[in-house]
């Protein structure tokens, strides 16, 4: 077993290496710390939100599904950036790979004020058509708070965007600390707005608007003004570049529609669990925070992928690309094994905490054992794998190829398992698990005959 794992990890001989050990480190460390902060975050909100009723915090949630979405199209649309820059990088174009930065940041403002524009004239069929069905105070607090939300997203794309040029450089520790006070920024602005001013749902929408305009101008300031080797060309003075738009575009969008997808995809395995009652919602609700603190190491390691992949590529260097991905797939396992060891040690407090029936809590047992168990033997091949494809420029086999088996295996799946199959919710479960068996099986082949190869991004 030693010997197998020493070959696996055997670096390519005769060359310097790209990344040190301590590159690396450095490199996922952060991202890992910035994704905590950002759970961290959500769950203070969410505490907090919780003094203004059920209504407020429905209405709330019901506008963050798509806040995130927003989020994960920009941050897709920032990984085109982050490939183009790390190939330039890695190439050693030190002049296309800065003026990739500002391109990224400026494609990035234009699409995200377009985009702010379709939501606000699309208002009342959100509102109305697609959560019609709930009570009109939920609707009242939803709307209040989307119109003042619908604002963060060109400083929600402006901080993507920079975060993506300091990350080319691996720089992921100052996204993590503007991450990082931005959250301070906006717990003491929930505190204010809701306890002391008694602003509402208004109020808690201005606080975290002010903390993404903090994110967004100390980053970009960072990134025009800081002495680094990405430091972007002024702002004020550039010009459209139409084919390394298209470049970036040509890894954003895929990607973009992919997440978008993705997104929908949970929705509608959703609308299946409601079929088998409370008790059934209730676990699938606990068994998503915790598999989502599972897949946590995962999800941040496979940003910094993107900067290891895009710059070995960037300097042609197959082989150490190569070694790399092994290396991080390995790493992305061991993180998943560590947030499951610690998600299941912790479970009799997280029985405590939540205190539903024993028998909610049995599923939701089923759901985080099973969940944790295979993702540190799967869910690296289904979902980091495909990173080094987007890097190479294959970024649409990785989406025709995702959002088929979304759509097929699990949402399909999910409700031939759970309703014919009579498997009832823990099916929509295992719908996923066959969703990253039929990735894993579709990535690795493709991945092993070196197509992905074929493509360029510069």
């Amino acid at each position: 077993m030693t010997g197998l794992l020493n070959r696996w990890l055997d670096p390519p001989t005769g060359e310097t290496l790209l990344f040190s050990n301590r590159d690396l480190f450095y490199l996922f460390l952060p991202l890992v710390l910035q994704q905590f902060l950002v759970i961290l975050a959500g769950f203070t909100d969410s505490l907090m939100a919780a003094a203004l009723g059920e209504a407020a915090v429905s209405g709330i949630s019901l506008i963050d599904n798509i806040m995130v979405l927003v989020i994960l199209t920009f941050v897709a649309l920032s990984t085109g950036g982050a490939v183009v820059m790390g190939q330039y990088y890695g190439r050693g174009n030190l002049e296309e790979a800065r003026e990739g930065g500002r391109q990224l940041i400026w494609s990035n403002l234009l699409l995200s004020f377009l985009a702010m524009l379709a939501f606000y004239l699309c208002e009342d069929p959100i509102l109305y058509r697609l959560y019609g069905s709930s009570s009109p105070e939920v609707l009242a607090c939803a709307g209040d708070y989307m119109r003042i939300m619908l604002f963060n997203i060109p400083f929600i794309a402006a901080f993507q965007a920079g975060s993506a040029v300091f990350g080319t450089v691996g720089n992921t520790k100052l996204p993590m600390v503007i991450v990082f006070l931005a959250d301070l920024l906006n717990i003491a602005g929930n505190y204010l707005a809701i306890f002391i001013l008694r602003w509402g749902v208004t109020g808690t929408a201005l606080a975290t608007l002010l903390s993404r305009i903090f994110s967004a101008a100390v980053v970009l300031f960072w990134a025009c003004h800081s002495k680094f080797r990405l430091r972007v060309p002024s702002l004020l003075q550039a010009r459209p570049q139409w084919d390394l738009v298209r470049r970036i575009l040509s890894v954003g969008i895929p990607f973009a529609i992919e997440n978008a997808l993705f997104q929908l995809g949970k929705v509608l395995v959703v609308t299946v669990v409601t079929l088998f009652g409370t008790s059934a919602l209730a676990a699938n609700a606990v068994g998503t925070v915790l598999t989502n603190f599972q897949a946590m190491p995962g999800i941040a390691i496979n940003g910094g992928m993107t900067t290891v992949a895009s710059r070995c590529l960037g300097a042609r260097n197959v082989a150490q690309c190569q070694f790399y991905t092994r290396k991080i797939l390995l790493l992305s396992s061991l993180g998943n094994l560590l947030a499951t060891i610690l998600t299941l040690v912790l479970w009799p407090l997280i029985t405590v905490i939540y205190g539903f029936a024993p028998e909610t809590m049995a599923m939701a047992w089923d759901i985080t054992f099973w969940h944790g168990t295979l993702e540190v033997l799967v869910w690296p091949l289904a979902f980091t794998l495909p990173v080094v494809f987007r890097a190479a420029g294959d970024a649409r086999f990785a989406m025709y190829n995702g959002v088929a088996v979304m759509m097929l295996v699990r949402v399909v799946g999910a409700y031939v398992l759970a309703v014919p199959c009579h498997l009832g919710m823990f099916g929509t479960w295992i719908a996923m698990f066959l969703d990253w068996f039929v990735r894993a099986a579709i990535y690795i082949p493709h991945y092993r005959s070196g197509r992905y190869l074929r493509h360029r991004v510069i």
